[in-house]
């Protein structure tokens, strides 16, 4: 007998999510990585980066849980985040998300400039404290030293700055560093970055769970930018905007004080695609 789950499709700066709103329960906890399996596939599935699942909180407004392609289920998605802000506002307005990592504030509007039928919305969120920053230290890939530099920003986060950021092998060399033996047993996200000026940088990233390039990751595209303000010796900035692999520009805002980032911030759109039913 097959049954059947309501999701919502949404995009996040070529970030891909199955949003599924699962506040009545009716999907058991022990369904929700096979789930992940099955509707996040290419062919077979819906298609996407990752399943949102919407839960009940007793200290926020919603709870969010998000599964990769593979089954498991990090610690939290910046864009993930973003468009669970924009399905659960319905419209505009602030409200608070629970996470894996924490409570994570989001402010939501409409994009007043763009047709309704579109569904789509500006969303800002505020980003947990980053933590673990390790800068400049080497690992070894295929006998080849690499540069690299380390940031939870919710998620970890290794970040190599390149030049010739569209002739990197990211497949490749972000899956090698991804499971390098230093970031055992957890793995990390590949973050390369390239300096287009003060104000702008651009991304490129390998994702842990999709294991493959993505079009973007929020939590990289802070990861990216605060490492920029700390590699480029950028003291006098306090907003990058982070050029994505489809071109979108994502905006991160932070302050600096006694060395630390403080008000760490992550704005652009997340819209809504479609609606539908899914089989199971």
């Amino acid at each position: 007998m097959m049954a059947e789950i309501k999701f919502t499709k949404m995009v996040a700066a070529g970030n891909d999510f199955v949003v599924i709103d699962n506040r009545a329960q009716k999907i058991a906890n022990s369904k929700l990585s096979l789930l992940a399996k099955e509707i996040c596939g290419r062919k077979y599935g819906v298609g996407a980066d990752g399943l949102l699942i919407l839960e009940k909180s007793r200290n926020a407004d919603v709870k969010m849980r998000i599964f990769n392609p593979d089954g498991s289920e990090p610690e939290m998605c910046g864009n993930g985040v973003r468009c669970a802000a924009s399905y659960s506002a319905r419209g505009q307005g602030r409200l608070r998300i629970q996470t894996r990592a924490g409570i994570i504030e989001a402010e939501v509007s409409k994009n007043k400039a763009k047709a309704k039928a579109k569904a789509k919305a500006e969303v800002k969120i505020k980003m947990l404290q980053p933590k673990d920053i390790s800068l400049n230290f080497p690992i070894k890939i295929n006998k080849r030293k690499i540069t690299l530099n380390f940031i939870n920003s919710g998620v970890p986060h290794a970040v190599i700055f390149v030049q010739g950021l569209d002739k990197i092998d990211v497949v490749n060399i972000g899956r090698q560093v991804r499971f390098h033996k230093k970031f055992l047993p957890q793995g990390t996200n590949v973050d390369f970055v390239q300096f287009i000026d003060d104000n702008n940088i651009r991304i490129r990233t390998y994702e842990r769970g999709v294991e493959d390039e993505t079009s973007a990751c929020g939590t990289g595209v802070v990861a990216a930018a605060l490492l920029s303000a700390l590699h480029y010796s950028l003291f006098a900035i306090r907003r990058i905007n982070v050029h994505t692999k489809d071109g979108e520009v994502l905006r991160v805002g932070f302050n600096r004080t006694d060395g630390k980032f403080r008000d760490v911030w992550l704005q652009g759109k997340a819209n809504i695609v479609y609606s539908g039913v899914y089989y199971v």
